[in-house]
């Protein structure tokens, strides 16, 4: 597809499922989120965890008109009726309190986890997946520490790709590949990822579909299909269900080929 021609291009799909956005932080990608939920329509949105992170916003307050505007895209989706199902992680745990009462807030319903059952009749759990982070469940105060290791990273990415940006390359996320350069990290991925897996297994559920880790995956683990939807801070991917029941993995970012520094409104006035 020429990139005019996507620039212009609606999505349907039969499911959408993102997490990890970090609403609240300067790292959020929030125009390419923005994008993306401008250009999709689908039954059921699924929003898997992640979506504010409380524990920045804690820390210091940081919240612009794009980030007001997802907010305004996933309200639109609901109204416009999409089942919209929020299942809280661990950055926006303040809301799992709430979960007792069953709320619906504007027409997103608010759920400890959930069960989604594709048009080829494959039962996945949807969950966030931050209850398999030992470090996260047992050392809250060691992830408190990794998330300021993960910040000084997202500021680095931040720098490395305005400089690709003035040398007229796209978004490449560096955090992410120093991220998976480090042994022990790819060890504890795969961890996290044969213990989400063995949790669907044990319930009776053909895959499950999480966040948490920021890092997109689709790949059988014994029998059992694990799906990480990825995150909107370093790679702005999602998956999506199409009306025939296919499930794929996008990537946002290289669809549209933004740069870092660059929305989309300014490419189509740029390509007018």
């Amino acid at each position: 597809m020429a990139n005019q021609d996507l620039l212009a291009a609606r999505f349907s799909y039969r499911a959408v499922f993102i997490s990890d956005t970090h609403l609240g932080t300067r790292d959020c990608r929030s125009d390419f989120l923005s994008d993306f939920l401008s250009r999709i329509t689908c039954e059921q949105l699924y929003l898997v965890g992640d979506i504010i992170d409380g524990w920045r916003l804690r820390r210091s307050w940081y919240w612009d008109e794009s980030h007001n505007e997802v907010l305004r895209k996933i309200v639109c989706h609901a109204r416009s009726g999409t089942e919209v199902t929020y299942v809280p992680g661990n950055h926006d745990e303040m809301f799992r309190g709430w979960l007792p009462l069953g709320l619906e807030i504007c027409g997103i319903r608010l759920r400890g986890e959930a069960a989604h059952v594709t048009r080829q009749g494959k039962r996945l759990l949807v969950i966030h997946g931050d209850e398999f982070d030992s470090v996260v469940r047992y050392a809250k105060f060691l992830a408190l520490l990794g998330d300021r290791a993960y910040d000084a990273a997202l500021v680095a990415n931040r720098w490395f790709n305005a400089v690709r940006r003035r040398l007229g390359y796209p978004y490449w996320s560096l955090s992410a590949w120093l991220k998976y350069q480090v042994k022990e990290a790819v060890k504890a991925i795969d961890r996290f990822e044969a213990a989400l897996a063995a949790e669907a297994r044990r319930r009776g559920f053909d895959g499950v579909v999480c966040g948490h880790i920021h890092h997109a995956e689709m790949r059988e683990v014994r029998d059992i299909l694990y799906i990480n939807d990825g995150d909107w801070v370093e790679s702005c991917t999602a998956l999506v269900e199409h009306h025939d029941g296919r499930l794929e993995l996008i990537d946002w970012a290289a669809l549209n080929r933004l740069s870092v520094s660059t929305s989309l409104a300014v490419q189509v006035a740029q390509a007018v």
